[in-house]
């Protein structure tokens, strides 16, 4: 051996490719030359220098490894290996790409599903927005029967900003009931619930009445009376409510 390193300058046996690692794992590098020649790596033209995240091994078959852990996005770029003895020297260079890292975060609703009512025979969406990284799964269910196909009159659809739908088609009695959406990824699972309810033709879905204005009032009965109160409480004694209920609380209607 030490006859070839006088007359023989190295040569690799083993050498890397281009290497692509998330940012964050380990990165090994592996190369043998012959005859055993002395090595250093440079990262862009510049040497680098063994530290706590950059080691230089050398196995007892000859194998040399740079090692890198955890790879930053300082760690890109062209690496040189060059090898050297006294008769010479010889090199080989790979790039080395760092990926972003791969971030995650558990689903979380942007919009959740509202209770919503429709008049049967008419078309209805369940709506949400959902978010999470990775892109999460969906997944829908009716009461405990899990909805995992689509058919001509129920589909489920989800678009690339996050936007959830269920959209049933001439909806049925059979479709009341409750509905939920779920999400997952590999951080997490999210739920929500709503209620459809789905009215025949000549019933009416219950509205919330408007409530009457009362004008201010002399007669503090009449403003209590129309909030509910107890009149008893809200007098002393020795007053008497019968004299104060000649003078009603003034209504004003929008009508008027």
């Amino acid at each position: 051996e030490p006859i070839q390193e006088r007359f023989f300058r190295p040569h690799f046996l083993q050498a890397p490719g281009d290497l692509t690692v998330q940012e964050g794992k380990l990165c090994r590098m592996d190369c043998k030359g012959l005859p055993t020649p002395d090595l250093s790596w440079q990262l862009n033209g510049r040497p680098i220098r063994p530290d706590s995240s950059h080691k230089m091994l050398v196995r007892e078959n000859g194998v040399h490894s740079l090692i890198i852990e955890p790879v930053t996005a300082r760690d890109a770029g062209i690496y040189t290996c060059i090898a050297s003895n006294r008769a010479g020297e010889n090199k080989f260079s790979l790039e080395l790409i760092v990926a972003a890292k791969e971030v995650h975060k558990a689903p979380v609703f942007i919009e959740k599903l509202q209770n919503t009512g429709v008049t049967e025979g008419f078309p209805v969406r369940l709506e949400c927005r959902i978010s999470g990284e990775p892109s999460p799964q969906i997944f829908w269910k009716k009461e405990n029967e899990s909805l995992t196909y689509n058919t001509d009159r129920v589909s489920m659809h989800q678009d690339n900003y996050g936007y959830i739908c269920l959209l049933i088609q001439g909806a049925t009695k059979e479709d009341a009931g409750w509905y939920t959406v779920s999400a997952k990824n590999e951080a997490g699972i999210v739920s929500c619930t709503a209620r459809l309810d789905v009215y025949t033709q000549w019933q009416q879905p219950p509205q919330t009445t408007k409530p009457k204005k009362v004008r201010p009032s002399a007669s503090r009965y009449a403003a209590l009376c129309d909030q509910g109160l107890d009149i008893k409480a809200a007098f002393q004694p020795e007053a008497n409510p019968v004299h104060l209920t000649m003078q009603s609380g003034l209504v004003e209607s929008d009508d008027l």
